[in-house]
């Protein structure tokens, strides 16, 4: 049996340790990252024009949305036990209470933002998709039809004053209500299940609508994913009878 040369050795040590430098897993890549992270769309950014135009898009998603989620990091860096909870958990008003106080409203701000409007790409989409059963039986009963839902969340839109939402969400007995919010404040944190949310900061509209909000908010039925929210309300639903 043939005996290998030092030099053989050594570069079969060298391959040895560039693979295991190359092995993701020993290198701590596999592991979940540490805090928030920007969601991926499920459509394309042009997807939803000609009423949400690319160029917003990529600016909403890719630089406001990412701010939020950079900044409420940052604020939490120190805090690992609440920067691991689901951003969702977090805003709990029982949650927002461990925050400490100094870095508290930068994470309702923050946080907040980043909640909003994951909810936000989640519910539209290029394909309306269909009002569930449930859903729809919901919205007669408190809005009369479709027609009333879109004029009370319009109307939120239209009059919310400076920045902020105009939400369908469920409450504690189970029921439809339409809410405004300010700024990044989310439904959540008073015990409400926002299933559809309309984002009213200008940078959501601008580019296209200029100053014409209610235009935009009326417009902006035409990319409601009707599925994703039939999805959200099933679950809220649920939560709201203790399943």
């Amino acid at each position: 049996m043939s005996l290998i040369t030092r030099r053989e050795a050594l570069c079969t040590a060298g391959a040895g340790l560039a693979a295991l430098a190359l092995t993701p897993s020993l290198r701590g890549e596999d592991k979940k990252p540490v805090g928030y992270v920007l969601p991926k769309l499920r459509y394309s950014l042009d997807a939803l024009e000609p009423t949400i135009d690319a160029k917003t898009m990529e600016i909403h998603h890719g630089r406001h949305h990412k701010a939020y989620i950079d900044n409420a990091n940052n604020l939490l860096k120190k805090e690992p036990k609440l920067l691991a909870l689901d951003v969702d958990e977090l805003l709990k008003k029982d949650n927002l209470a461990k925050v400490p106080e100094a870095i508290r409203q930068g994470v309702i701000n923050n946080a907040g933002g980043h909640s909003n409007h994951s909810i936000f790409w989640e519910i539209m989409g290029p394909r309306p998709g269909k009002i569930s059963k449930g859903l729809q039986d919901a919205i007669d009963g408190k809005f009369k039809n479709l027609d009333g839902l879109k004029k009370a969340v319009n109307a939120a839109g239209a009059t919310q004053f400076g920045s902020g939402w105009a939400w369908l969400v469920v409450n504690a007995k189970g029921e439809l209500e339409v809410i405004m919010r300010a700024n990044q404040d989310s439904p959540i944190t008073d015990g409400l299940k926002p299933i559809l949310g309309v984002d009213v900061w200008e940078h959501a509209y601008y580019l296209k609508y200029q100053n014409a909000r209610p235009k935009y908010v009326e417009a902006w039925w035409k990319v409601v994913n009707w599925d994703a929210v039939a999805e959200r309300y099933a679950s809220a639903k649920k939560a709201a009878k203790g399943d």
